[in-house]
């Protein structure tokens, strides 16, 4: 008889924990040691420039797999790593580096559409008594954004809060910036940072059943 799947989640993102919790799941949260701008470079080194739904999936991959290394003797843990990027007018922006980078990226969302790309990894390292597979799979969440035709005054004032610094994209849809985004095409979550359809799918495919998680 297997036991318990306790689901890791490889990131420090507050967002992720708190969609986790509201679906009903508590994860054990390990970060990740991951230099994302080293996975990058050396993926752009190998295969050259990526998609950023390939480049997104590629950071998650590297997270849940550092994490999963420290997990190997721990039974009953599947584990999740995830990565969010923004794809604006042909150019792909993380969390902005400083204040001016975040004004200079509102000014040309506003009145606009993106495309929110999250990857999402999976690693099974469940002991094979326990149902483990040992498998390493992933996929890639996007939907597109519509931004409002924000003014000057509210993108001041929003950079000034703190919260564009803190997120891929430079935006929220669950915190202060959800006022500044009109609508979107695609799943909620996935612009939050994990898409709950994307992962119950991917669960499932290591024969985890999603309501077994619940708390």
């Amino acid at each position: 008889m297997s036991g318990p799947t306790t689901l890791v989640l490889a990131s420090a993102s507050p967002a992720r924990l708190s969609t986790l919790r509201s679906a009903g799941i508590t994860p054990v949260v390990q970060v990740s040691g991951v230099d994302e701008d080293r996975v990058l470079a050396e993926a752009v080194g190998r295969f050259g420039v990526l998609d950023p739904a390939d480049a997104v999936l590629l950071l998650a991959q590297a997270k849940a797999e550092d994490v999963a290394r420290t997990l190997e003797a721990v039974p009953g843990h599947v584990v999740v790593g995830c990565d969010s990027m923004l794809e604006l007018d042909g150019e792909v922006h993380g969390k902005p580096k400083d204040a001016e980078t975040a004004r200079e990226r509102w000014r040309a969302m506003r009145g606009s559409s993106g495309v929110l790309h999250t990857g999402h990894w999976l690693v099974d390292v469940r002991d094979t008594a326990d149902g483990g597979t040992g498998a390493t799979l992933g996929a890639t969440s996007s939907t597109t954004v519509h931004f409002a035709d924000v003014t000057d005054a509210e993108i001041d004032a929003y950079v000034a809060t703190g919260e564009p610094m803190r997120v891929a994209g430079s935006f929220t849809i669950d915190g202060l910036g959800g006022a500044f985004v009109e609508r979107i095409d695609g799943d909620h979550h996935g612009v939050v940072g994990l898409s709950l359809p994307l992962l119950r799918e991917l669960l499932g495919e290591l024969d985890v059943v999603w309501p077994d998680l619940w708390r």
